[in-house]
């Protein structure tokens, strides 16, 4: 009998643990999938404009896309990309690397240092390139002193183009690498090792494997942010789909514009399709109870000076120079009786919409997440790439979206605080949304579980159990929307209300009247008042 007692257990414990296995997950709660639906629709707002601007002309808009001239700015537009994402990468993977699990001395310093060139203006980015690599540039002048240098090769174009963007992008891979290499659980490494890998071996086996979501991100958020780009392709006189668009804006043809900002949807939306298969259907998280303590330090040795100069250059290209020839050119203008005169009314703006969009796209984020990674099928993973739209238009599609939404549905809100902080949202969602997924992926389902069955309420287990281990990925997605709403351009000019100034603003106003000492001086302070929030970031975000 006893026999008979102890095969049954076995029977209904082994019927619980397939049970458990093969079950489908629980349908979400109204708590997730009603913000989630609700920040889908605002998201959808700026497309839904775009697409009646563009039927407002029939079948003339259509064949004016087809044209070989679009068909060739696609093309090169592609190539940009490919070659900018792939160029971050190989930047900010030994970089996390390095910041995260070595010896590398003042190792937060450099964790800081490596991640402000996120704050640059991508239109001061391509200027200092043309002012240093260019025919008649700084280089030139310092080779024709050393060595006779009449004229350096024409940066222009391609070049200069993946130069500027790639030194300014890498920071979306490093962010998001890192949060992983921080929730990576360092069981998994000492397994391989205990198995006979070396670390070369189980570096790429194991750790770029567990990295896998971090990188799709990463990745995913480079190459949105190349399609988009305007300032820095525009200087450097490098056409795509993006410098197009605002030709068309320019010239008053809005119809064909909008026209082409919705390839650009189409665009967005297949490589968020790519990258959705690159995740592949593994699982992230261990089943068991993990490891609690920390990741043992990898000793560099003879590595310790290469590593250093591996990422005193990074910072010298991409952090000291633009900020050396922006100091220049202040002392350039102090020197020739221009006042130096600070924003400071306008840094304590930034400061502020930047903040609250920081917060309000997170807090939206978060249920998108959730949604994406905890209840995976159909609606949640079309929710979750929809996100990705406004990272992928240029700010003067999504500005004008909702001019035209406020303009004929919500006067009140037209031109106010409000609603930039709403359009800020709707470009930087997806930084946040990829930051946040790759986290909780990295965080397994048992916890919740647990937290259930002990009697928790769904959002007393988000609160309690599910965002405290997510925070390092909400860290680095606030951190991400923060800086790039410091620097936003187009969509500010437009939707702020009347007398409203930014940083960003301040430094284009003058610099379009190629006033570039009076530019550089809230350039300056835009990078300063940015890494101050960053590097409290940074700091915290092994906490």
């Amino acid at each position: 009998m006893l026999r008979g007692g102890t095969t049954a257990l076995r029977s209904a414990s082994r019927s619980v643990a397939l049970g458990w296995l093969f079950s489908r997950p629980p349908r979400p709660s109204a708590i997730v999938w009603v913000p989630a639906l609700v920040v889908a629709a605002a998201v959808l707002l700026p497309p839904i404009y775009l697409v009646v601007r563009a039927a407002s002309e029939g079948l003339g808009t259509t064949d004016a896309l087809f044209r070989w001239r679009i068909l060739e700015i696609l093309g090169r537009t592609l190539l940009l990309v490919v070659a900018v994402t792939i160029g971050s990468a190989i930047l900010a993977v030994p970089l996390a690397w390095l910041t995260v699990r070595t010896d590398l001395p003042f190792r937060k310093t450099w964790a800081v240092l490596i991640a402000l060139p996120l704050v640059i203006p991508s239109y001061v980015g391509g200027f200092i390139v043309v002012l240093v690599l260019g025919p008649r540039g700084m280089l030139q002048g310092l080779l024709e002193s050393l060595f006779g240098v009449e004229r350096l090769p024409d940066i222009s174009g391609f070049p200069g183009a993946m130069l500027a963007l790639t030194l300014l992008s890498y920071p979306y891979v490093l962010l998001t690498v890192r949060a992983g290499l921080l929730r990576m659980d360092p069981a998994l490494e000492e397994s391989s090792r205990g198995l006979g890998r070396n670390a070369w071996s189980t570096f790429f086996n194991v750790i770029i494997r567990q990295l896998r979501p971090a990188l799709a991100a990463g990745g995913l958020l480079v190459a949105l942010y190349t399609l988009s780009d305007f300032g820095a392709v525009s200087l450097l006189r490098y056409e795509t789909f993006t410098s197009a668009i605002f030709v068309e804006y320019g010239g008053l043809n809005r119809t064909l514009g909008a026209a082409m900002s919705l390839v650009l949807v189409a665009l967005a939306l297949s490589m968020v399709v790519g990258e959705s298969f690159s995740r592949g259907s593994a699982r992230y998280y261990t089943t068991g109870a993990g490891a609690t303590r920390p990741t043992a330090v990898v000793k560099l040795g003879r590595w310790r000076w290469p590593s250093l100069a591996f990422c005193g250059i990074v910072v010298a290209v991409s952090l000291l120079v633009p900020m050396s020839i922006l100091t220049y050119w202040v002392y350039r203008g102090v020197s020739a009786g221009e006042p130096l005169l600070f924003q400071w009314a306008a840094a304590r703006n930034s400061l502020v919409v930047s903040g609250l969009a920081a917060l309000a796209t997170v807090a939206a984020a978060l249920p998108v997440a959730v949604l994406s990674v905890r209840y995976p099928g159909f609606f949640s993973t079309a929710l979750e790439r929809v996100t990705y739209i406004g990272f992928a238009l240029p700010g003067i599609s999504i500005a004008l979206g909702l001019v035209f939404f406020g303009v004929n549905y919500a006067p009140p809100i037209y031109q106010t605080t409000g609603m930039l902080i709403f359009a800020y949202a709707l470009l930087y969602l997806s930084p946040a949304v990829g930051a946040t997924r790759t986290s909780l992926l990295q965080v397994s389902p048992r916890m919740e579980e647990a937290a259930r069955g002990l009697g928790r309420a769904p959002l007393q287990v988000f609160t309690s159990v599910t965002l405290p281990l997510v925070l390092p990925g909400v860290l680095s997605g606030a951190a991400l929307v923060f800086l790039l709403t410091m620097k936003e351009l187009p969509a500010t000019l437009i939707l702020s209300p009347i007398g409203f100034t930014t940083l960003a603003t301040s430094i284009w106003a003058a610099a379009s009247e190629a006033f570039f000492a009076r530019a550089a001086a809230p350039a300056l302070l835009l990078i300063l008042v940015s890494s101050i929030p960053l590097a409290f970031l940074m700091l915290r975000e092994r906490r």
